[in-house]
C-alpha cells in the first residue's frame, strides 16, 4: 500500500486544479468531477482502515522523499491510530459538502467545488506528515482555499469574517513556527519523532509550550481566543460551516496531542490547570452564551466551541490522574474520550450546520424567529434534525455520547470539580438545543412561507441519512473507533508523562 497517503493527499487537490481549468463553461462536467474526486479519496481511505495494524503504536503507510535538503527537511508521511480517523473523516465529510451544493451555488460553481477539493487535499496532509516542516506548509496552505470560500461565497460580513478569521489562525502559527525553528536549530531535524526525542530544559519547554497553545488554542478554537468562530460560521457558506467544524477546529486538538503532550511532556504537567480551567470556562461560559443567540448558525459555533472544550479537557487531565492515582492505570481514558469527541463532533456539528443550510436554501434566514412549526411541512426534515439535536446533547446511543462520557469518567479521576463543571455542559447543551428544536421545528405554523417549505428532496435525504447513520454508529458500537487508537493512546501517555529533565 506505499503511496497510499500521498493518493489521498494529491487526488482531491489534482482534482480540484482540474476543475478550475473546466471553469463555469464546463459546469456538468465539473460538478461531477468533484463528486468522483470526492467519493474517490473517500474509497481510498478504506484501505488505509482495512491495512491498518490496529496492535501497534508505530507509523505506518510511511513515505519519505527528499524535499528541502538544505534544511534537512523532508516530504515525510505516516499515520498512527490518531491520525487515521481523522483522515477518514475528512474524507467522509467532503462528499456530503460536494452533494448538497450541488446546485445550490450559483456564483462561480467550479471554483467553489476546486476549492473544496484542495483544502480536503491539504487537510489530510495536516494529519499525514512526519515532518514538521512539512506539517507547517500544509497547516497553512489550508488556510488560503478556506479564506475564499468565505470571501466569495460567504454573508454581507464575509470580508470582516475573512479577514479575522485569517489574522486570527495565521499570527498564531507564527509562533508555532517560530518554536519548531528553535528545535531545529537545537537539534538539526524537523522529523517529528525527533522532536519528540529532543532534550529541553524546563525553560525552552515553558516557551515552546507556550508558542503551541496559541497556534493550537485559536484553531481549537478555546477561550478567550475564539471570537473569530462564531463571525466565520455566521457569514461561510454552508459547505465552508460544515467543513471549518468537522476538520479544521480538530487540528488544534490533533496539534496538542502530536506535539505538546510529547514535545514539551514538563511544561505540559506544570500548565496542566491552565488548560483545564480554560477547557471548562469554554464548556460552562459558552454554554450560557449560547443559550441567548438567535441565529442558529451562531448557536451551532457556540456549541462547537463548548463541545470542544471537551476534547481539551481530556488531553490535559492526564496528568492530575497520574499525580492522584500514582500510577497510568485509566489515564488514557481521556485522550480516548478527546478522540471520540473529534469525530463525533465532526459528524454531529457537521450534520447540523447541513441543516440549517436545508432551511437557509428554502427561506433565506438563519433567524430563528422566522421559524416555527416547520414539522408540520417537513416532517422527514425534523426527524434527522431532532437525532442531530439530541446527538449534540450527548443522547445515549448517538456518537456524541460515547467522547463526553470518557471524558467525564476520566475527569471524574483527577477531580469531583472537574467532572461536575464538565457535566454541567450536558445540562446546557440539552437546554440551548432543545430549545433550538422547540423554537424552529414545533409548535403551530405561525409562517405563510413555513407552510409553502417543501421536504427534503433526494439529494438532501442521501446526505443527512449518512450522516445519521455515522452519528448512530459510533454511538452503538465504538469499538472499532477505539480499537485502532488505543495503542497510540498508550503510547502517548508514556511519552506525556516521561520527564525530559
Amino acid at each position: 500500500m506505499h503511496g497510499l497517503l500521498s493518493i489521498l493527499i494529491w487526488l482531491p487537490i489534482a482534482a480540484g486544479a482540474l476543475i478550475l481549468v473546466l471553469g463555469d463553461r464546463n459546469i456538468a462536467i465539473a460538478r461531477w468531477l468533484a463528486l468522483v474526486a470526492s467519493l474517490a479519496a473517500l474509497g481510498f481511505s478504506v484501505p488505509l482502515w482495512s491495512h491498518f495494524d490496529a496492535t501497534t503504536s508505530a507509523l505506518q503507510f510511511l513515505e519519505k522523499l527528499p524535499w528541502i535538503p538544505r534544511f534537512n527537511a523532508y516530504y515525510a508521511l505516516g499515520i498512527d491510530g490518531i491520525a487515521l480517523p481523522l483522515i477518514v473523516l475528512t474524507t467522509f465529510m467532503t462528499v456530503p459538502v460536494v452533494i448538497a451544493a450541488w446546485t445550490v451555488i450559483e456564483k462561480r460553481p467550479a471554483q467553489y467545488f476546486a476549492a473544496f477539493l484542495i483544502m480536503e487535499g491539504l487537510m489530510i496532509g495536516v494529519f499525514s506528515a512526519t515532518d514538521a516542516l512539512l506539517f507547517y506548509f500544509f497547516w497553512e496552505a489550508m488556510l488560503i482555499p478556506m479564506f475564499l470560500i468565505i470571501g466569495i461565497w460567504g454573508g454581507p460580513r464575509r470580508v470582516y469574517a475573512t479577514l479575522k478569521f485569517f489574522l486570527y489562525t495565521f499570527l498564531g502559527s507564527v509562533f508555532m513556527l517560530t518554536a519548531l525553528i528553535y528545535m531545529y536549530v537545537k537539534g538539526g531535524s524537523y522529523s517529528i519523532a525527533d522532536l519528540q526525542a529532543l532534550p529541553l530544559s524546563l525553560v525552552e519547554q515553558r516557551w515552546i509550550f507556550c508558542a503551541f497553545l496559541l497556534a493550537f488554542a485559536v484553531k481549537v478554537p478555546m477561550w478567550p481566543v475564539h471570537t473569530w468562530l462564531p463571525d466565520a460560521h455566521v457569514e461561510a457558506p454552508t459547505g465552508g460551516s460544515v467543513i471549518l467544524a468537522a476538520v479544521m477546529l480538530k487540528m488544534g486538538g490533533y496539534g496538542f496531542l502530536r506535539f505538546s503532550l510529547p514535545i514539551t511532556p514538563d511544561a505540559s504537567r506544570e500548565l496542566d490547570v491552565l488548560v483545564i480551567s480554560l477547557s471548562l470556562i469554554a464548556v460552562v461560559y459558552i454554554g450560557f452564551v449560547a443559550l441567548v443567540q438567535q441565529d442558529m448558525k451562531k448557536l451551532i459555533a457556540y456549541s462547537s466551541i463548548a463541545h470542544m472544550g471537551f476534547v481539551t479537557l481530556g488531553a490535559f487531565v492526564v496528568y492530575q490522574i497520574v499525580r492522584n492515582t500514582g500510577g497510568v492505570v485509566g489515564a488514557g481514558m481521556g485522550l480516548d474520550g478527546a478522540m471520540v469527541q473529534m469525530v463525533s463532533h465532526g459528524l454531529i456539528s457537521g450534520a447540523l450546520f447541513l441543516c440549517v443550510g436545508v432551511l437557509y436554501d428554502r427561506m433565506h434566514s438563519r433567524q430563528i424567529a422566522d421559524y416555527g412549526g416547520v414539522v408540520n411541512t417537513m416532517p422527514v426534515f425534523a426527524a434527522f434534525m431532532v437525532l442531530f439535536a439530541l446527538a449534540n446533547t450527548g443522547l445515549p446511543g448517538t456518537s456524541g455520547f460515547v467522547g463526553e462520557f470518557l471524558v467525564i469518567i476520566a475527569s471524574f479521576r483527577a477531580s469531583f470539580w472537574y467532572s461536575f463543571l464538565a457535566a454541567v455542559t450536558l445540562v446546557l447543551g440539552a437546554a440551548y438545543t432543545l430549545w433550538l428544536v422547540k423554537r424552529v421545528v414545533y409548535g403551530p405554523v405561525t409562517s405563510p412561507r413555513v407552510a409553502a417549505l417543501k421536504d427534503l428532496n433526494g439529494r438532501e435525504f442521501l446526505v443527512l441519512g449518512a450522516l445519521a447513520l455515522a452519528v448512530i454508529g459510533v454511538g452503538v458500537w465504538p469499538a472499532p473507533l477505539l480499537k485502532v487508537m488505543q495503542p497510540t493512546i498508550h503510547h502517548l501517555v508514556s511519552q506525556a508523562i516521561a520527564t525530559k529533565l
